[in-house]
């Protein structure tokens, strides 16, 4: 059936009013986002630092909805190896209800009997490798080139340097990812699983986050009652989604006393919205309404933080994420607390830096005092009924 409506008509030409109409939603939050500024946003405070940490956190934190209750990790130690002079171990530890992970342990090989060295919860970002890559388990070509383009492998080179590692796969990604081995799930189609996870999560009060942040708890948990390990001296670090998962950490969990945030710097109206460089693993309800990420990262204030930022990132691209240092660098000057921020600027793409990592964890961790607690004493685990 031919239609009556003339070609052409009233597509991008301007109506009255003044505007050209746009039919396109994507059109419609990009130029929402733009106008948008969040509820506490640190440039529009006028008051200080802790005034504006005292009313943004709590709200910030009520975004990650409910948590999953805590279980017994019920450990089996699966296999022990040495691989180029670190001791790794293998554990399936329970995470969650309903929930088994795969923990990787990296121990430094020159660890000695009743010795302590702090330890490092290494995150890894989105990919099929999840934590292989991260803890330095180059089983085949893929993987050693996915090590090669991001120098991926700071689980094993950190332990290299004396400290030990540790590291979980986030739900969706390599042993929890369900169109793999051992569960080939192709129900998804094409669609992404941590946006399906996102969806199912909500509809139960949850986020992905708060799932993915119970199970690296649980992983912590653990991994400080083993020997070797000195409890009172932890970091965490990661690159890109595990940027987000290391900030996210460093907000929630008190035992932790120096991050690494890893080519995870930019403004969610850019980076998100625009570019739709994000998914459900790193986001909850409401968040930009609150904060943008400058401001996220600027909570951790007066916590160190070192930054790595790819001069040639092409997933954050360098004049948005070193707006965004920019705008940490300013919460943290407010918190009387610059000297705790570092900033690994780096002649790469999306990759870890590397070059300030082993001095910045040496220096941060060298004792076991915190001075402060972003996230409060404890975070709230509420269980779903």
């Amino acid at each position: 059936m031919m239609s009556s409506r003339t070609p052409g008509c009233c597509e991008g030409k301007p109506v009255a009013g003044g505007t050209a109409p746009s039919f396109s939603p994507q059109e419609m939050f990009i130029r929402m986002a733009a106008e948008h500024v969040p509820q506490h946003t640190f440039g529009r405070h006028k008051g200080t630092f802790s005034e504006w940490k005292e009313r943004a956190l709590p709200e910030v934190l009520r975004t990650l909805g409910r948590w999953p209750e805590a279980v017994p990790p019920s450990p089996k130690l699966q296999a022990e190896w040495m691989d180029r002079g670190v001791r790794k171990r293998r554990y399936v530890i329970d995470v969650g209800p309903h929930a088994s992970a795969a923990l990787q342990v990296n121990l430094p090989g020159d660890l000695a009997d009743g010795e302590k060295r702090p330890a490092i919860l290494c995150w890894h970002g989105h990919g099929l490798y999840g934590k292989d890559p991260v803890m330095g388990n180059a089983g085949s070509d893929a993987v050693r080139e996915n090590i090669r383009v991001h120098n991926y492998d700071y689980g094993h080179q950190m332990a290299e340097k004396g400290f030990v590692t540790y590291a979980i796969d986030w739900i969706g990604c390599g042993e929890r990812n369900d169109a793999l081995k051992p569960h080939f799930l192709s129900t998804a189609g094409d669609r992404d699983w941590c946006n399906l996870y996102y969806l199912h999560a909500t509809m139960l009060g949850m986020t992905s986050l708060s799932i993915n942040l119970t199970h690296g708890r649980a992983a912590t948990d653990f991994v400080t009652s083993l020997p070797g390990i000195d409890a009172g001296r932890l970091g965490v670090m990661g690159l890109s989604g595990g940027g987000t998962m290391a900030l996210w950490t460093a907000l929630t969990d008190c035992r932790f006393q120096a991050a690494e945030i890893i080519c995870y710097s930019d403004l969610w109206a850019l980076f998100g919205i625009r570019d739709i460089n994000y998914c459900g693993a790193q986001v909850a309800p409401g968040l930009f309404g609150l904060v943008d990420l400058p401001d996220l990262q600027g909570l951790l204030a007066p916590l160190p933080l070192l930054v790595d930022i790819g001069a040639y990132d092409a997933c954050f691209h360098v004049d948005n994420a070193m707006a965004c240092f920019h705008q940490v660098e300013r919460i943290y000057e407010a918190a009387g607390a610059r000297d705790r921020l570092h900033l690994d600027l780096f002649p790469g793409d999306h990759a870890w830096g590397g070059h300030l990592s082993e001095a910045f964890f040496k220096q941060h961790l060298a004792t076991r005092c915190r001075a402060t607690c972003p996230g409060g004493d404890a975070t709230p685990q509420t269980s779903v009924a």
